[in-house]
C-alpha cells in the first residue's frame, strides 16, 4: 500500500484562475508565470490548463526547452534572460523571447550572429534594485538593441516592489513612463498583485503567477475574496492516535504538553514532503473536514495534531494539509512565511493526482 500523502491538483480550477486574470486584465496578452516548476505544481501537468494563455514566462532555459519539445508554440518568456552568450543560438533556434536587464546581456546580443533575431523585453529598474536598467540608460539601450540584427522586436517591462500596497506602484509607475517616455515599445508592467489591484498601469502583457495556483499576492485579502480557486490540494490520513494524560508531552524536544487527557493525531506528513518545518503548535489542519490544530514539532515524516474538536478521527479519517477548505495562506501566516514557498517546496516523493472537474484522470 501507497503511503496515504498525495497532492491533487485541481486543473479546472486553474483554468477559472486564468479566466479571472483575463477578466481583470480586458485586451492584454496574459502570460502565465509557471517558474519553479510551476511554483511547485508540475509545467506539464499544468499545461493543459493554460491554453488560453498566450504564452507563459519562467527563469529555466531548461523547462523552456521542454516546453518546446513538446510542441508549445506560443510565446516562452525568459524572466531572467540569459547567462552565457553560447545560450543564445539555443533561444534563437526554439523561438525563445528573453528579458534583457544588464550592460553585459545587451553587449552579448551585439555580438552574436544567430539564426533568428529574438524578442527582447528590456527590464526597467523602478525600485526594486534587483534586476533592470536605471531610468536614464533605457533609451540608449533600446537604441541600440532596435539596431542590432539580433533583436527582432522589442518590449519594455518592471517588476513593481509593492504592488500589493494600496499606494504601492504610483511612484515606481511614475519612474517607468519617465524612462520610456517617447519609446513606442509594447509594455509588460502587472504580476498578479497588479492584475488585480492596479488596472492603471495598463501595458499589452500582464504576468500573473500566484493567483494561478489560487493564492493571494496580498497580505489581507484572501484567496476566497479575491474570486480564486486552490490548484494544489495537499491530502493525507491519520495513521495513529494517541491517548495522552495530563503533562504528557509529543514529539521531539517535548515542544508540546498536554494541559488535560487529550487525543493526539499522526499525521502522514512532514518537512520531508515539503510541509514547513518551522509551522509552530496551532497551525490550522483539517482531520474529516473539520478544523484541528498542529501539536508538537513537525518531524521529517510526520505531524501531530491534536484531536480534541475532532472526536469522531479514526486511524484512516482523511486530512488536508492546504487546498480545498484550507488556504494554503492560512498556513503560511502560521508558519510565518508565504503561500508560494509551501507550493514550491512540495517534495518529489509526494505522488500527485491530477484532476479534471473534481475527477481523477491522472496518476503522476
Amino acid at each position: 500500500m501507497a503511503r496515504p500523502l498525495l497532492a491533487q491538483i485541481n486543473l479546472a480550477a486553474l483554468r477559472a484562475n486564468l479566466a479571472r486574470a483575463r477578466a481583470a486584465a480586458p485586451g492584454a496578452k496574459v502570460l502565465a508565470v509557471v517558474k519553479a516548476n510551476a511554483y511547485g505544481h508540475g509545467l506539464t501537468r499544468v499545461l493543459p490548463a493554460l491554453d488560453d494563455a498566450d504564452g507563459v514566462a519562467l527563469v529555466e532555459l531548461d523547462a523552456a526547452s521542454t516546453l518546446r519539445e513538446r510542441h508549445y508554440t506560443r510565446r516562452i518568456l525568459l524572466l531572467e534572460g540569459f547567462f552565457e552568450e553560447r545560450e543564445l543560438p539555443e533561444l534563437s533556434q526554439r523561438r525563445l523571447a528573453t528579458v534583457v536587464h544588464n550592460e553585459e546581456q545587451a553587449a552579448m546580443l551585439e555580438r552574436a550572429v544567430l539564426p533568428r533575431a529574438i524578442e527582447v523585453f528590456v527590464k526597467v529598474n523602478t525600485g526594486m534594485n534587483r534586476l533592470g536598467f536605471a531610468g536614464d540608460k533605457v533609451a540608449r539601450v533600446c537604441e541600440r538593441l532596435a539596431n542590432s540584427p539580433s533583436v527582432a522586436a522589442l518590449r519594455l517591462m518592471t517588476h513593481f516592489a509593492r504592488a500589493d500596497e494600496e499606494d504601492g506602484v504610483a511612484e515606481a509607475l511614475a519612474e517607468f513612463d519617465a524612462a520610456c517616455r517617447g519609446l513606442p515599445y509594447p509594455r509588460s508592467l502587472a504580476n498578479s498583485a497588479g492584475v488585480f489591484r492596479h488596472g492603471e498601469v495598463g501595458g499589452e502583457f500582464v504576468r500573473p503567477g500566484i493567483m494561478l495556483y489560487g493564492a493571494t499576492p496580498f497580505p489581507f485579502d484572501t484567496a476566497e475574496m479575491l474570486g480564486l480557486q486552490p490548484v494544489m490540494t495537499l491530502r493525507s490520513e491519520l495513521i495513529a492516535i494517541q491517548d495522552l494524560k495530563a503533562n504528557d508531552s509529543v514529539g521531539y524536544g517535548a515542544q508540546y504538553t498536554a494541559s488535560r487527557p487529550q487525543r493526539i493525531g499522526v499525521v502522514a506528513c512532514g518537512y520531508g514532503d515539503g510541509y514547513p518545518r518551522g509551522a509552530p503548535n496551532g497551525t490550522p489542519v483539517l482531520v474529516c473536514g473539520r478544523k484541528a490544530r498542529v501539536a508538537g514539532r513537525v518531524s521529517m515524516d510526520l505531524i501531530t495534531v491534536d484531536l480534541t474538536e475532532v472526536p469522531e478521527a479514526r486511524v484512516g479519517s482523511p486530512v488536508v494539509l492546504w487546498g480545498e477548505g484550507l488556504p494554503v495562506d492560512d498556513v503560511a501566516a502560521a508558519a510565518s512565511t508565504v503561500g508560494y514557498e509551501l507550493l514550491c517546496a512540495l517534495a518529489p516523493r509526494v505522488r500527485v493526482h491530477v484532476t479534471e472537474v473534481g475527477r481523477v484522470d491522472l496518476e503522476l
